[in-house]
């Protein structure tokens, strides 16, 4: 940050928290010659009631105190102001530690002692919220168990367009390879919207005969078909007042494309044989793992009904083109998948965590979900192991993984982080524009990182 960004800053306060007093002080000192005003607390229990008096715009937080210790600090400070930024500092940073603060709303953690340089692009960063999504104050603590991780940056800008989007009744398309999230962001959207009390139905399209489909869609009259012996309700009516998720929309044959489009024109459907139209109050949301504007040029998609879904795009990037998720993602099917089988694995060693990173996953997270998931059924130890992996992912790299001294126990995010960016500037020749777009942060936080963790190259 320069002096003339400083002076723009003077309105901007920061509480410092650490209890210890020269270390509050240095802090203090260096985040004044940049422009900040700082007030400053020794422990959570004072940061939470200066807080509480005065506003403030980010909270530096030292995570090992005396008292109530600084996650709880981080615990009640996001339960009583969700968009304040909350920026960690510890000494002790592992992968369990470090994800729990980002889960518990910390934007990021700096290690001790601290990088001043590293420092000021944080708290810049956190000052300044790049995308909406850090001023979204209701996502619901349920977002953990469904699986949404957002530490890379192509999530966390995905994940802002979808908290703009949610409040709306905007018709909604999202498209992204197979098993790479497109339901859970369907269920997102429907919880962050106004409409999350009432029903959220779903129909797989590729699963649905095609002389059936229409039925399924928009109901039926008794005697419109063979077997037709009783009235049915279509999913549009069913689906009234909520969302109806439309999957693999791609799927949908070119006849029962034409009636779904009057339906979105109109807001009106016709059962199967039957001869009154009726009004229907019902949000889309609409998925395909299919290149949509082709089908459309190949003249497989109509080209109306392309324009009538993709109100609002959504694009759901593949799993190698997120790699920094990769670490809390695997920690999070690691925890859950422990409780479903009764084990009590402590984490995942730093051999088998860089087997995971370095993989490609074609089948996104829902292969790293089912693979995370067989190690933890085959585990012996308090680690999930590279010898609980199977051999396409162990296989296909060979011993070219690079890996820490100790690589047995859990390794750090940092650690983690380092290896990831040294690995994916190697298979990207040096390349930075290329590593940061593989890694989904921009090449300006790559820059940082490089020179944070003084890599070569």
């Amino acid at each position: 940050m320069d002096g003339r960004r400083g002076k723009d800053m003077m309105a901007r306060r920061i509480c410092v928290v650490d209890d210890d007093s020269a270390h509050r002080l240095m802090l203090s000192e260096v985040l004044g010659e940049e422009g900040y005003e700082t007030v400053e607390a020794p422990s959570g229990e004072e940061c939470l009631e200066l807080v509480s008096r005065q506003s403030c715009d980010l909270v530096l937080l030292d995570l090992k105190m005396p008292g109530i210790g600084g996650m709880e600090t981080l615990i009640r400070l996001k339960r009583s102001n969700p968009p304040l930024p909350v920026l960690i500092m510890t000494a002790y940073a592992t992968v369990q530690t470090a994800i729990a603060a980002l889960k518990e709303g910390a934007y990021d953690y700096l290690i001790k002692p601290l990088d001043i340089h590293a420092l000021k692009e944080s708290v810049n960063a956190g000052i300044e919220p790049q995308s909406d999504l850090d001023q979204f104050p209701d996502t619901p603590p349920e977002l953990d168990d469904m699986g949404i991780i957002a530490v890379s940056g192509v999530m966390r800008d995905l994940l802002a367009d979808v908290a703009r989007v949610a409040p709306t009744d905007a018709t909604v398309l999202i498209t992204g390879e197979s098993g790479s999230g497109k339901e859970v962001l369907a269920d997102v959207i429907h919880r962050l919207s106004p409409r999350s009390a009432r029903v959220m139905l779903r129909l797989n399209c590729a699963a649905i005969p095609e002389n059936l489909l229409e039925s399924e869609l928009f109901g039926h009259r008794k005697g419109a078909f063979t077997g037709a012996d009783s009235d049915k309700e279509g999913k549009f009516v069913a689906a009234e007042g909520g969302t109806f998720f439309l999957d693999e929309i791609g799927e949908l044959p070119l006849s029962a494309q034409a009636k779904l489009l009057r339906v979105l024109q109109d807001g009106r459907v016709m059962p199967v044989g039957g001869t009154l139209e009726k009004e229907t109050d019902v949000r889309i949301v609409a998925a395909t793992n299919r290149e949509i504007e082709q089908e459309v040029e190949e003249g497989r998609f109509r080209e109306d009904l392309y324009y009538r879904l993709s109100v609002f795009p959504l694009v759901v990037p593949p799993l190698r083109e997120r790699k920094m998720d990769i670490p809390p993602l695997a920690d999070l099917f690691l925890n859950r998948f422990s409780k479903r089988h009764g084990k009590a694995l402590r984490g995942i060693s730093s051999r088998a965590l860089g087997r995971l990173v370095s993989y490609d996953w074609p089948g996104n997270i829902r292969e790293l979900m089912n693979i995370l998931e067989r190690g933890v059924i085959l585990s012996r130890g308090g680690f999930l192991g590279e010898e609980d992996l199977p051999q396409s992912i162990t296989g296909a790299l060979g011993d070219s993984v690079p890996q820490p001294a100790d690589a047995r126990q859990g390794i750090s995010l940092k650690e983690m982080e380092r290896m990831l960016i040294e690995r994916t500037l190697a298979e990207k020749a040096g390349n930075r524009t290329h590593a940061s777009r593989t890694l989904g942060i921009t090449r300006k936080t790559l820059l940082a990182k490089i020179k944070e963790y003084g890599i070569e190259g």
